[in-house]
Order: C-alpha cells, then structure tokens, then sequence
C-alpha cells in the first residue's frame, strides 16, 4: 500500500510540474505532502528504518505530532521508461529469486520467504553481466564507517548541501555535465546485486543490508557479492541477522556509496552487439534447456529485479537517487545513548 501511494503522490507532483519522470536523467520535483505509515506488513522495512520499530502506536503518535522527515527516492527505468521507484531495496540474484519463488508459495503466509530463501541458497546460482555507477564524491561517510542513520543525522544535512551545491553549479556550467564524469565499471559474475537506498533493517535483520546507509543523502550503497562457494555466502547472509562483525568484510564483497547505477546482464549484451544468426540460435535454444538444471553453471540463465518486495522482469536497468524528494511522518532513529556520549565528550 505504501508502495502505491509512494507512486501515486510523486506521479501527480511531476505531472503538476510538467516533468517527464520517463527521462531519467531529469531532475524530480519534490513531494511536500507527508506520508504516515501504520506497519502492518511483513518486514515493514520503511517504517523500521525511519522510526527504529514496527510499531503501530508509536507510528501513530508521529502521525500525531506532525513529525517529518525527509526521504530518499530512487527511481528505476529501463532505457527512456521508467519502471518504478524504490526507497529501500533494489535487488537482483539472490534477493531476486527469492522474491520469485516466494510468489509461487502465497499461500503460506509470511513463511514463504523461508521456504523460497532455502530453496534459493540451495541453488547456488551466479549472474554474469557488467554493472557501472557514479560514486557520490560529495557524500560525506562510506557504508563501512559505522555511523548509523539517526534523528537529526549531520551526514545527512552535510551531504545534502554539499549536493544542493554541487547541482547549483553544474547549472550554472561551471562543471562537466554527467556523462563526462568519471564512471566505474565492474564485470563479472555474481551471486548478489544489492542496491540498499537506505540501511534495510527489520526485526529480522536489526542491522540491514547496509548499516550505514543514510535517509537523506542523496545517495545509495551498491553492494556487490561476487561468485563464492556455498558456505562463504552463507557466511555473509548469516552477518546480517547475528554477528557484530563487518558484513563487508570478504574478498568476494564490494561495497560502494553511489549516486546513479546501471546494470547490463550479459545476454543483453551479447544481443547488442551481435546479430541474430543460427549459432546464436542454438546457444539460445540450450540456455533455455539450462533454465531447469542450474547445476550446468551455463550463465544465460537470468534473474528478476526485488524493488522494494516486488519484481521487476526488465534485467537491463538504470538507477538514479533523488535526494530528500517524498517526507515521512517521522523524526529518525532516536540514539539516547549515542547523545549521552557526545554530551560527554563536549564536557
């Protein structure tokens, strides 16, 4: 439900202001009207994020006193149109065909994600293709230092001015447009392509996919996990519920602060660049026969995009963060504790 009011307000403020929102590299028009949410989902990612619990009453007292709170949005498209928006998980390998399978298995309830989880690490399936992004320079932090997203976050303020600047300039021409910026690009095969727009934490995960990933920055952690065996993988899923360990912490795991992103899987590629003749015939006719054996390792084989627990069958995509644009009847995670040592440490 959140999901489609999310794209029902931010669709009428861009028609309202004349925005063609199928162009991704448009700048969107900020959304002012808040949003409250009364969690009553499965994982209720956005509301456990942003307030610190899924809980109802305490959802509602936000509500009550008019609390705000900015919020990234991240929108998706596939060439010149778009897709969809997404505030917190944009998913593709293991979180992907998680959320396929589990839609086969409705029936049982909230369990399905367990069942279809299992079935999916069982697998062990890796994706081949090249992904590049646009490291946001401006951002203050990394994913890996540790400061978490609270009430009246200073990485948050301090990005976002730094953003608003750097925008204010590259209007005025006194910077190199966006293609002329310097793009990363990384090619391989993968187990996970994770983009968190914000940490993903949940009561099954009190600390998310990316710990310190920020509401209000403008900006979007890419987790990359490259191919590994069974048990490193496990290894690292198995951080983000228990351990105080650094989940990044692995040769196979790439972490990175972002601002745009761009995946192609390799058969896009292929069919880019090459034209359609009876080789490519057969190699296409025995990557759908690898489709039901995924122990061949043929990686023809593709998953679907998870945005925000729904599924995305377009693989080729391009993602873009728009800083602070929908606000939330909310205040952050309330840090008592961490306040109590910063008082200190100014006495």
């Amino acid at each position: 439900m959140f999901s489609e009011v999310l794209h029902g307000l931010i669709g009428r403020v861009q028609k309202d202001s004349d925005v063609d929102h199928n162009n991704p590299k448009i700048p969107l028009s900020r959304c002012y009207m808040r949003i409250g949410i009364i969690p009553a989902g499965s994982t209720d990612c956005v509301c456990f994020a942003t307030v610190g619990i899924n809980d109802p009453v305490t959802s509602a007292l936000h509500i009550i006193l008019g609390d705000s709170q900015p919020l990234d949005v991240s929108s998706v498209h596939d060439k010149k149109t778009f897709l969809k928006y997404t505030v917190s998980l944009l998913g593709y390998g293991f979180y992907g065909d998680v959320l396929k399978g589990s839609e086969k298995n409705r029936w049982l309830g909230p369990a399905r994600y367990d069942f279809a989880g299992f079935k999916t690490f069982l697998s062990h399936r890796c994706y081949e293709g090249t992904v590049s992004f646009q490291p946001a320079k401006w951002a203050v932090g990394s994913p890996r230092d540790k400061v978490c997203c609270t009430s009246g976050c200073y990485i948050c303020r301090q990005s976002s001015k730094q953003l608003e600047a750097q925008q204010r300039a590259e209007t005025c021409g006194l910077q190199h447009n966006e293609q002329e910026e310097n793009w990363k690009t990384v090619k391989g095969k993968f187990m996970a392509i994770n983009v968190a727009v914000m940490s993903c934490a949940c009561p099954r995960s009190p600390k998310g996919l990316s710990p310190a990933a920020h509401l209000a920055d403008g900006t979007a952690d890419l987790i990359l996990v490259r191919k590994c065996s069974r048990l490193n993988f496990l290894r690292h899923l198995i951080r983000h519920t228990k351990s105080n360990s650094d989940q990044f912490d692995f040769p196979f795991v790439d972490v990175y602060r972002i601002k745009t992103f761009q995946f192609a899987p390799k058969h896009s590629e292929e069919n880019d660049s090459e034209s359609t003749d009876l080789g490519n015939i057969g190699k296409k006719n025995f990557a759908q026969i690898c489709t039901d054996h995924p122990s061949c390792g043929c990686s023809q084989v593709n998953s679907v995009w998870n945005c925000d627990g729904e599924t995305l069958e377009q693989t080729a995509i391009e993602m873009r963060v728009h800083c602070q644009l929908i606000r939330l009847f909310a205040r952050g995670i309330e840090d008592s504790h961490k306040d109590d040592e910063e008082n200190l440490s100014r006495v």
